[in-house]
């Protein structure tokens, strides 16, 4: 059946499962988030399940089935929930929903979603954030994943880097669909002169070390040498006393540590910036803040990830430089900051290439998938009951 074919009018009841802590930053919430909101824009009907630190924080439209824990993963930390109480939830969340589609994201990982697919029979699409390479840790679950990641009637890739990920780990394919953004809210409003006309953009959990904010910082060290004029600006959460004390003191009267900040806050100091940064060393899938700061107007400079090389359009949208090399993103950094036609020429281009992951695209893309697997009018339902005992003797076997 093509998606041409089918009721584009209908509305749906969407269930859609976060894997990760609701009310903590991160690109798979935000992504669940504004497609969220998006899928209600357009008269469907949405309830999201994840876990939550704050359950009096939450919309209404967000169920929680109790706190997260923190388990390293994929270079970072991640705040999931697993084991028979959250099963439990997750059931009697679908057998009250009356869904007619499940949307889980991260299904491959032990989480929220994972259990959701196991649980469940019936039009289900998975999504796959995660870049990473092949880990044995992953293929020792992959007896386990299998069967459940079988069930789904489609998968969703936001990146072809994920893709790929997704196809040498689990042996399965996916369509990319990149995540979205709101093109409009980040390149209409106002900016601010508050940092100076050579403001040096940085956002993100710079605790990470794979976010390379100590990388940005050293070849900012290297400008200082050469008595080039800018300031920092870094915004997201995490403790900068680290950072702080490494550097020169010419360096920390440059510096201004923000802290977390709120959208509207994050749209204008990208509107702001004369330069957006983006130093990061891997585990990166796709790049959302990349996409926001071209949104923006913000020249970009970013390290050759695969993924941002994608986002950036093979450099054609910003300016890449090999990842870990200071003195090179230095001599980027410089040559942007004193080439204001460049930067001219670059803000326009990363406008034009940003639209492509406005949410009336990329929204649009997902709904898609929606309706095609739905078509049918069968409804989401309750399968058989997970036995954690028979999965936790297959991870020891395993692991």
């Amino acid at each position: 059946m093509r998606v041409e074919e089918i009721d584009s009018q209908r509305r749906l009841n969407i269930g859609m499962v976060s894997p990760y802590g609701w009310d903590l930053p991160g690109g798979v919430q935000a992504h669940i988030n504004d497609l969220a909101l998006y899928c209600m824009a357009q008269g469907h009907q949405v309830s999201v399940l994840a876990p939550a630190v704050d359950e009096g924080s939450l919309p209404s439209w967000v169920q929680s089935v109790g706190r997260p824990i923190a388990i390293p993963y994929n270079g970072a930390v991640a705040r999931v929930t697993f084991g028979p109480v959250a099963n439990r939830r997750v059931r009697r969340w679908i057998q009250e929903g009356d869904f007619d589609l499940l949307h889980l994201h991260e299904p491959a990982i032990p989480s929220l979603s994972l259990l959701a697919c196991w649980a469940a029979e019936g039009p289900m699409v998975g999504t796959f954030h995660v870049s990473a390479p092949k880990q044995k840790a992953i293929y020792a679950v992959g007896p386990i994943l299998e069967p459940a990641i079988e069930k789904l009637h489609a998968r969703i890739a936001v990146s072809q880097t994920a893709r790929t990920t997704l196809t040498e780990h689990l042996d399965t394919d996916a369509v990319v669909i990149p995540n979205g953004i709101n093109h409009q809210a980040f390149s209409e409003g106002d900016a601010t002169d508050e940092f100076g006309r050579n403001a040096i953009g940085f956002i993100g959990r710079f605790e990470e070390s794979r976010k390379g904010l100590s990388i940005l910082l050293a070849a900012c060290e290297e400008l200082l040498k050469k008595r080039i004029d800018f300031q920092v600006v870094v915004a997201g959460p995490g403790d900068p006393t680290e950072f702080v004390e490494k550097c020169s003191d010419e360096l920390r009267t440059r510096l201004h540590f923000l802290g977390r900040v709120s959208d509207s806050r994050k749209q204008q100091l990208l509107r702001s910036v004369a330069v957006y940064v983006a130093p990061n060393t891997g585990g990166e899938s796709f790049g959302i803040i990349l996409a926001e700061a071209m949104a923006a107007g913000a020249p970009v400079i970013a390290s050759d990830l695969p993924a941002f090389v994608d986002v950036l359009d093979r450099g054609k949208a910003g300016v890449l430089y090999t990842s870990e090399e200071m003195s090179e993103l230095a001599a980027k950094i410089e040559e942007l900051l004193d080439d204001s036609e460049k930067r001219a020429e670059l803000s326009l281009a990363g406008k034009s290439r940003a639209q492509i992951y406005d949410w009336s695209v990329v929204g649009e893309s997902v709904l898609d998938i929606y309706r095609l697997i739905t078509a049918t009018g069968e409804k989401v339902r309750l399968g058989s009951e997970l036995r954690f005992s028979r999965m936790r003797s297959g991870l020891g076997r395993n692991g």
